[in-house]
């Protein structure tokens, strides 16, 4: 029979082996097959704690410029008064205190790599037509998180509609747009490598496209094979973003012709045949306010379908190019022929890339990062050639945890990857947006998921810490329009 005592000693016991295996077992765990098994040490339960980051001003600083009801530059130059500028509360924000950091202007080597995006912008009242900005990114910006808010505010400001650019099978659904469609749709890719499948390259604005048939060759023969794609675009998107006209489709490569229908709402407004052959065709439609359009596609061989357009003919069209687990190092992949017919159609005026997270984890020495942000020079370079006359913006890497004993801390590579990146798009001309700064520095993503602003994997922004980030991404880049302006007065 057990007495107090035997269970006393036992617990007693349990805890003395506990404690012995904290202090032999090795620091940096102990490696079995793929997987490391760690063990808390008695420095990590009893010891000190890391500090947490109070990030309190930053979300107020964010609120106080999205609530800001001050009066927007717009593209009708003449109508601003000329005291205007002096009022605009867009100025930037630096907060310095013991517990927080925040820088949110754009850093640069020279100021007027954002000239060619700010005189488009400027030149659409006098001008009308659009422009193009395309937000290249990794998860991050999945959903349109981030996208959305920018694109918000320029149409608002600069005019345009639509969400612009739409994959026929995104990976992850919108808030804005539902995409659907039926069986036998597959997906091929550049972003994280070539698509073995291919003997081409040409993918497209957005890296990747879509089929509805495998690559093979096709014969007479060739069973014919029917699909469908449905958009629904939900009312409540906002003004701007359902107020669209005219919807196109993106194709090419196809063997044969393939038989197309397309339904705006309820009613067929256009049946015939998409052509065969090339890369880069296109299908206009005049659309209604219906939100809701099907296209039915019939063929022995579908065509590459790069992706579908919502958009006015006039103002700034904002797309978010999400591709998930990509590091950003694939424009050398691709045709760069058929990317620039793309990019010159589209007239594009700003890109805005937004990578280096995906790498992070495989980042093991400086060396290591300095060499990912020279790939990144060369995508850089690649992608002024195609685009001449366009801006690019370089958003950084957000903090990113990993777990040392029971807490979470900045991956220990991050800040060397990010001061890389930062270094390469500063000698190339282009603008810098630290993201990891921006949201409090070191160990700052612990306090973004306990206020449920970011995901508990420590990566990924929730939509409302994508917003956050969005404003004070939008107030840096409006800053710096605001100082073109002065320039030109």
């Amino acid at each position: 029979m057990y007495k107090p005592i035997h269970t006393w000693l036992f617990t007693i016991s349990i805890l003395l082996i506990l404690s012995l295996l904290s202090v032999i077992f090795p620091e940096n765990g102990c490696q079995i097959g793929q997987f490391n098994l760690r063990y808390p040490s008695i420095q990590s339960l009893f010891g000190e704690q890391a500090e947490k980051k109070d990030i309190s001003k930053i979300l107020a600083a964010a609120d106080s410029i999205n609530e800001s009801k001050e009066k927007q530059i717009t593209s009708d130059t003449n109508t601003i008064a000329k005291d205007t500028l002096t009022k605009i509360n867009y100025t930037s924000i630096t907060l310095k205190d013991s517990a927080v950091k925040l820088n949110t202007n754009l850093q640069f080597r020279n100021r007027a790599s954002l000239s060619k995006f700010f005189d488009a912008l400027l030149e659409l009242k006098q001008n009308p037509k659009s422009i193009r900005v395309l937000h290249y990114g990794d998860s991050q910006i999945e959903g349109d998180r981030i996208t959305d808010y920018l694109r918000q505010k320029w149409q608002g400001q600069f005019g345009g509609n639509g969400p612009g650019l739409l994959s026929l099978m995104p990976v992850s659904q919108s808030a804005g747009c539902k995409v659907t469609y039926s069986k036998g749709w597959d997906k091929f890719g550049a972003f994280l490598s070539k698509d073995k499948r291919l003997k081409h390259s040409n993918y497209g604005v957005m890296i990747n496209f879509n089929r509805f048939t495998p690559v093979k060759s096709v014969t007479d023969s060739t069973p014919l094979t029917s699909v469908n794609i449905n958009l629904v675009i939900n009312k409540n998107a906002g003004s701007s973003y359902v107020n669209y006209n005219r919807l196109k489709l993106f194709y090419g490569g196809a063997i044969k012709k393939t038989w197309c229908e397309f339904y705006d709402g309820p009613a067929l407004i256009s049946a015939d045949s998409l052509v065969e052959g090339g890369s880069f065709n296109i299908k206009s439609y005049n659309v209604s306010n219906t939100l809701n359009h099907q296209f039915k596609f019939t063929g022995q061989d579908s065509p590459d379908f790069y992706g579908i357009s919502l958009e006015s003919d006039n103002g700034v069209i904002v797309d978010n190019i999400a591709l998930r687990g990509s590091s950003g190092t694939f424009f050398h992949l691709v045709n760069n022929g058929q990317l620039k017919q793309f990019y010159d159609y589209l007239n594009v005026k700003l890109v805005i890339l937004q990578f280096g997270g995906n790498v992070l984890p495989s980042l093991t020495s400086e060396t290591n990062a300095n060499n990912y942000a020279d790939w990144m020079r060369g995508q850089i370079s690649t992608l002024k050639k195609l685009v001449p006359n366009a801006s690019i913006i370089f958003i950084g890497p957000a903090d990113m945890s990993v777990k040392e004993g029971t807490e979470y801390v900045t991956h220990p590579m991050l800040e060397p990857l990010r001061d890389a990146l930062k270094k390469v798009v500063l000698e190339t001309d282009c603008a810098f947006f630290d993201m990891y700064d921006c949201m409090g520095g070191k160990n700052s993503m612990p306090s973004w998921v306990e206020q449920k602003y970011a995901a508990t994997d420590y990566i990924h922004f929730s939509p409302q810490g994508a917003r956050k980030i969005a404003t004070l991404l939008y107030s840096a880049i409006n800053n710096e329009l605001i100082l073109h302006l002065k320039s030109k007065k």
